[in-house]
C-alpha cells in the first residue's frame, strides 16, 4: 500500500509530466507574442499615431496576423511569372555584392531544400558510427557520391544536432559503416529533437 507522501509524489511527477506539452506551447506563444507581435503592433502605432480612431482597432495576435497576411501575398507574388522575372533579377543583382551573394545563395539553397518533399533529400535513417567506433548516431541518408580512385558508391550522411535539426555535420561514409535500424524518418526526427527522450524503443 502506497503511503500518503509516495501517492502525492505520483501525481505530482505524473502532473509535470502531462503539462510538458502546455508549458511548451505557452512558451512558444509567447516568444510569437513578444517577438513579432508586440513590435509589429509598437511599430503600426508609430506609423499612424496613437491620436488616430484606426489605433483603437489594433489587438494582440494582429501582428502575427498581419505578418501571416503579407507572406501570404508574398507567395501570391512569387508564384507568378511576374514575380520569378523579379526574383531572377534579384538574384542577378546579388552577384555583385560578396557578402549579399553568399547569404542570398545560403538562404536559397536552405529554401530549396525544404520545399522538396522528404523523400527527395531524406532518403532514409540510418545509424553511423560517429567520433569513435562503437558509439552510434542516428543520421540520414541525403545522397550518395562515387569515389573516382575506387569506383566506390560512398553515402552522404547528415547528422542533425539534438534538439536542433536544422544544424549539424555531413559525413561520407561506406555502405557498411552504416545500420538500418528499422527507423521511419519521423521516427529518428522525434528522439532527435527530444534528445531521445520519445522516439523508438528497439533497433532491427
Amino acid at each position: 500500500m502506497k503511503t500518503p507522501f509516495r501517492h502525492i509524489r505520483t501525481y505530482i511527477i505524473r502532473g509535470i509530466i502531462a503539462s510538458i506539452p502546455f508549458v511548451l506551447t505557452f512558451f512558444v506563444i509567447r516568444f510569437l507574442y513578444v517577438t513579432i507581435d508586440a513590435r509589429i503592433i509598437v511599430l503600426i502605432r508609430r506609423i499612424i499615431g496613437e491620436q488616430m480612431p484606426v489605433s483603437r482597432l489594433l489587438f494582440p495576435g494582429l501582428g502575427i496576423i498581419l505578418l501571416l497576411a503579407v507572406l501570404y501575398i508574398f507567395g501570391l507574388i512569387v508564384s507568378n511569372v511576374v514575380g520569378r522575372q523579379f526574383l531572377a533579377l534579384i538574384e542577378r543583382l546579388t552577384k555583385y555584392i560578396p557578402f549579399i551573394k553568399t547569404t542570398y545563395q545560403v538562404g536559397k539553397q536552405f529554401s530549396t531544400t525544404l520545399s522538396l518533399p522528404d523523400k527527395e533529400y531524406l532518403k532514409r535513417a540510418v545509424l553511423v558510427e560517429y567520433l569513435k567506433p562503437g558509439m552510434w548516431t542516428a543520421g540520414f541518408v541525403t545522397g550518395t557520391i562515387i569515389d573516382k580512385n575506387t569506383e566506390e558508391k560512398l553515402l552522404k550522411v547528415f547528422i542533425p544536432t539534438p534538439p536542433n535539426p536544422t544544424s549539424g555535420v555531413m559525413v561520407i561514409v561506406r555502405e557498411s559503416q552504416v545500420r538500418d535500424p528499422g527507423w521511419t524518418i519521423e521516427e529518428a526526427f522525434r528522439s532527435i529533437i527530444s534528445a531521445g527522450i520519445i522516439g523508438p524503443e528497439e533497433i532491427e
